[in-house]
């Protein structure tokens, strides 16, 4: 506690702007892989999706062989029918039984033709039916694969960064306990209120990083002085002079090379 009081503007500015850093490059690691999950399981909702296409398409191409058996029994049924008129016939006692016999006949001979037409569009269909099939298990093999080096990747990019991220996490809570607890609520403030997630950025061409609003000379030479916390008046950050900055990058890379 008593070294918070003791630190000086530019111990907690650099503190500050080193404690940004660190939870930049943890923002970094979580962006690359907060897609790739995404990624994964858009994948595996296409997967799926295939899959559930296939098995509809097999059981609409074993609903077809049922109707396709079933037209078959048709023609056969009629088949049988006509003979047994055609026999009938032998025995009429009139043309009036003949003729009506022959209506029997003539128009089991029209059912037959129809299920004959209906067979031919059933395998039309069935036909059409494993294109279809043919080219979604194409896909879903190429969907597959892609999807295996996805996970992969991810695999390799969680075993690289989870221990890079914990590491990062556990230093920024020691530089935290170099800051002002008032000036650490503050520094989270903001960095939960811009888009970015940079609470703390130095003075570029005369103006806050990522900002057009020019820093009047004045100011510039406040933030300069390391005096006192100064923050950018259009974004609310905490502001930082180009060459405190460059020293606490060049400090910082080093430690997280050896992370």
């Amino acid at each position: 506690m008593a070294k918070k009081t003791e630190a000086t503007v530019e111990e907690k500015l650099r503190a500050l702007y080193d404690l940004q850093l660190i939870h930049a490059r943890v923002d970094t690691i979580r962006n690359v892989r907060g897609e790739l999950p995404l990624e994964v399981e858009d994948l595996e909702d296409e997967v799926a999706g295939l899959n559930t296409r296939l098995d509809k398409l097999g059981g609409e191409l074993s609903l077809i062989d049922d109707q396709i058996k079933a037209k078959k029994i048709l023609i056969e049924d009629a088949k049988a029918a006509i003979k047994k008129y055609s026999e009938q016939q032998k025995n009429v006692r009139n043309n009036r039984e003949y003729n009506s016999l022959s209506k029997e006949i003539e128009f089991q001979e029209l059912e037959i033709q129809l299920a004959e037409k209906n067979i031919r569009e059933f395998r039309a269909q069935i036909e059409q039916k494993n294109e279809v099939i043919n080219t979604t298990k194409e896909r879903l093999e190429e969907r597959q694969k892609h999807l295996k080096h996805k996970k992969d990747e991810l695999d390799e990019i969680l075993a690289e960064t989870e221990k890079e991220e914990q590491a990062l996490l556990e230093k920024g809570e020691a530089y935290e306990e170099q800051i002002d607890e008032r000036l650490v609520k503050a520094y989270k403030r903001i960095r939960s209120n811009v888009r970015n997630g940079l609470a703390v950025v130095a003075i570029e061409r005369g103006a806050s990083g990522g900002s057009f609003f020019t820093i009047p000379p004045q100011v510039q030479v406040e933030i300069a002085g390391r005096k006192k916390i100064i923050t950018d008046e259009h974004s609310g950050r905490i502001l930082v002079d180009e060459e405190l900055a460059k020293e606490e990058a060049e400090k910082m890379e080093a430690i997280f090379a050896k992370l």
